[in-house]
């Protein structure tokens, strides 16, 4: 666990701190939900989930066309798993008195 110690002479630094905190808490459930909608897209379109598409892919069980869209595909899952990272390790902070 890594731990920072801020000094300020703002009284409201924590305050601060916790609203911007939250605010990109805000940004990344926004980008969750438009990769999740873009994930959705190619699932829809290829009739396959995403975890179906990556066992796939991995197990060269999907002829990589020219059409970029299976690029994509795997960089939205990407950044899906980026963002629940991100969102996980916000949530994981405290703050200590």
């Amino acid at each position: 666990m890594t731990e920072i110690t801020l000094c300020s002479r703002s009284s409201n630094l924590k305050q601060i701190i916790q609203l911007t905190l939250e605010l990109r808490l805000v940004e990344i459930e926004k980008g969750i939900k438009k990769t999740q909608a873009r994930l959705e897209y190619f699932e829809n379109k290829y009739h396959l989930s995403t975890k179906e598409f990556i066992e796939k892919f991995n197990n060269d069980e999907i002829e990589h066309s020219l059409d970029m869209e299976f690029d994509e595909w795997l960089g939205e899952t990407w950044m899906l798993e980026s963002l629940n990272n991100d969102i996980n390790e916000i949530k994981e902070i405290q703050f200590v008195d």
